[in-house]
C-alpha cells in the first residue's frame, strides 16, 4: 500500500504554506520544554487524510483548506503535540471532533481539541459509558463529552470531503463508530480493528464478539477493495493502516477464538484451564497475552439470558 510523500500530501490537500518549515515529525520542543512522546510522527495517506500515531489509539486527521476533522484524541500530552503541530499547518477551526468510542486512550485528549472544534460527535452510548468510566477512575473533572450523538448513522460534508459515521451494534464496546472519509476512501475503525494484536473485549462496556465478527464482515463488504483502513492499534513496528484482507483475518481470529473456547466448554474444562494457552490456536503471530480475550469469550458463551 503506497503512501504519498509529505510534499505530495501538502500539495494535494492545499495546506502548504510558503514559510512552513516544520511538520508533525519535525515539530520538536525547545531544550527546556518537557520531553515529548517517543512517537510523534504524522503519516499522510491520501485525499488530505492522515494518521498521528503518538501513544494510545490512532488519531485520524483530515487537514485541508476547506475543512479539518479530528478522529480520537489519545492522551492530553500527545493531543497537545498533535494540536500544536496542526496549528503549524493551519489556523482553521476544527469542523468536527469525533470519538470512535469511550476508552481513555481515545478520549482523554478531548480537552485539548474541543475548545477549537465546532462540533463534537460520537455514538449515543459513548457519553454515558465515558461518564461511568470516569466515575470509576475518579477523573470526572478531566472529561469532555460529545454533545452531538447518533443512533445508527450520521454524515456531514466538510469542504470537498464527506465524513460519515456508522454504528453496527456492539463489538469492542456498545458504542463503536466506523468513520468513513468517503472521497478519500479511508475508514477509521477505532478499536474495532487491532492489527495482529490480541484485542481488548470490553464486556462491561457492552462488547459482543459474535457481533464484532458480523461488523468486520459488513464493513469489508460495504467498502471498495482498495479502501485504506486505519486500525486503533497494531503490533509493535507494524503499520497502523491495513487492507480488507486484514479485516477478514481479524474476523477469522474471532471465529477461531470462539471455536477454541466452545470446544473447551464442551469438554468440561473451566475458564481457568481454557485461558492457559500461549496463543489463540492458529494465531500465534498475534502480539500480547490472549488471556483477557479468551476470558471474555468464555463469559460471552456461558452468559445466561
Amino acid at each position: 500500500m503506497s503512501k504519498l510523500s509529505r510534499r505530495d500530501f501538502f500539495v494535494t490537500s492545499s495546506v502548504a504554506f510558503g514559510s512552513l518549515t516544520h511538520t508533525f515529525a519535525q515539530n520538536t520542543p525547545a531544550p527546556a520544554a518537557p520531553p515529548q512522546p517517543t512517537q510523534t510522527s504524522f503519516d499522510p495517506l491520501r485525499g488530505s487524510v492522515g494518521v498521528f500515531s503518538g501513544r494510545g489509539g490512532t488519531i485520524g486527521m483530515l487537514v485541508a483548506q476547506d475543512g479539518v476533522v479530528i478522529v480520537d484524541t489519545q492522551f492530553p500530552d500527545t493531543a497537545k503535540t498533535a494540536f500544536d503541530s496542526l496549528r503549524g499547518w493551519t489556523p482553521r477551526t476544527i469542523d468536527i471532533l469525533i470519538n470512535t468510542h469511550h476508552h481513555g486512550d481515545h478520549t482523554s485528549g478531548n480537552s485539548v481539541f474541543r475548545p477549537s472544534a465546532i462540533k463534537h460527535v460520537a455514538h449515543r452510548n459513548v457519553p454515558a459509558l465515558q461518564r461511568a468510566q470516569a466515575a470509576a477512575a475518579q477523573s470526572e473533572a478531566q472529561q469532555v463529552y460529545a454533545e452531538t450523538t447518533f443512533d445508527t448513522a450520521w454524515s456531514e460534508n466538510v469542504g470537498k470531503e464527506t465524513v460519515s459515521l456508522k454504528y453496527y451494534g456492539p463489538g469492542h464496546t456498545s458504542g463503536d463508530s466506523v468513520v468513513t472519509f468517503q472521497n478519500a476512501n479511508i475508514v477509521h475503525m477505532g478499536d474495532l480493528m487491532f492489527y495482529l494484536r490480541n484485542p481488548r473485549v470490553d464486556r462491561a462496556g457492552g462488547a459482543s464478539i459474535k457481533n464484532w465478527i458480523v461488523t468486520l464482515e459488513s464493513v469489508a463488504k460495504e467498502h471498495p477493495a482498495d479502501t485504506i483502513y486505519i486500525a486503533g492499534h497494531s503490533k509493535a513496528n507494524l503499520p497502523i493502516t491495513v487492507a480488507r484482507a486484514d479485516l477478514l483475518k481479524f474476523r477469522d481470529y474471532f471465529s477461531g477464538l470462539l471455536a477454541y473456547v466452545q470446544k473447551g466448554i464442551a469438554s468440561g474444562r473451566s475458564a481457568a484451564e481454557i485461558v492457559k494457552v500461549a496463543a489463540v490456536p492458529g494465531f500465534a503471530d498475534y502480539e500480547g497475552s490472549p488471556e483477557g480475550t479468551i476470558q471474555a469469550a468464555y463469559e460471552e458463551l456461558t452468559a445466561k439470558g
